[in-house]
């Protein structure tokens, strides 16, 4: 059975859940409504695209997803009804379909809405009339390209990783975009150093699972998205060091019983 998708902005208690869910139930009777994620911190497009880049393939083939991040729209970015991977996504041309897919989607369309509805009208409508099996031409015209958005992507040379937090989970731990293979193509077999936002917090090894390090300890790993994740044992990293998205993490080669060179 397919299913319905939503990724919001809103706090859960606020009174847009219950317009979108209603105006779902009603046009799609029967058809599952899923709350992806709620809560996106607004108009944080990188925030949004992260979630629903590594959370949309988990789901059956021909899900649509209802994307309402920075999603009001306007003639620079019009709404569109995009299909990729087999699963549809629906949202406003503000960059995010390229930072979820990063690559050419098989089809665009740019929603006709000629009444001037809002997005939760428009958005449900075409969720609806996409499984009643209406042709997604029939909602608006066909577009060759989305709007451009470049993800921040981590920088290497021989002897040096500089990346990005991207991301900090309802723990406290900040994930980079620093992942294994680019790591591991660095830094195999070599002695590295990974430094946190400055030279004062760091740790000289990759672990397994957070209990691998003392309550306390700072722990570095690979997790389930093979990203480099920065946490401490039982604590808020990111709290504790005042790190935010977008500081930097620099991973550099260490020469046994030489101190860094302070280049933070």
């Amino acid at each position: 059975m397919p299913l319905i998708t939503l990724t919001t902005e809103w706090r859960e208690d606020d009174f847009f859940n219950g317009i979108v869910k209603g105006k779902l139930s009603s046009g799609c009777p029967g058809i599952p409504i899923v709350n992806n994620a709620g809560g996106i911190p607004p108009l944080n497009i990188m925030h949004g695209a992260f979630v629903i880049r590594n959370t949309y393939n988990h789901y059956p083939e021909g899900t649509i997803h209802l994307i309402f991040i920075s999603s009001e729209g306007s003639g620079e970015h019009p709404h569109l009804l995009v299909r990729a991977n087999n699963h549809w996504f629906v949202g406003a041309d503000n960059g995010m379909f390229n930072l979820i897919l990063n690559s050419e989607p098989d089809l665009i369309i740019s929603l006709r809405n000629e009444t001037g509805a809002d997005e939760i009208t428009l958005f449900t409508a075409a969720a609806a009339a996409l499984l009643r099996g209406e042709s997604p031409e029939s909602l608006g015209k066909r577009v060759s390209s989305v709007s451009e958005k470049v993800p921040l992507r981590a920088t290497i040379d021989r002897n040096v990783i500089i990346g990005s937090v991207i991301f900090i989970d309802s723990y406290g731990n900040a994930i980079t975009n620093i992942t294994r293979e680019i790591f591991s193509r660095v830094f195999e077999g070599r002695d590295y150093r990974i430094l946190i936002k400055s030279n004062n917090y760091y740790t000289e090894k990759i672990s397994r699972y957070y209990s691998d390090e003392p309550v306390g300890e700072i722990v570095t790993r690979f997790n389930t998205l093979d990203l480099l994740e920065l946490s401490i044992n039982g604590a808020n990293l990111c709290q504790l060091f005042a790190v935010d998205t977008g500081d930097a993490v620099r991973v550099e080669a260490r020469t046994p019983g030489r101190e860094t060179n302070g280049l933070f």
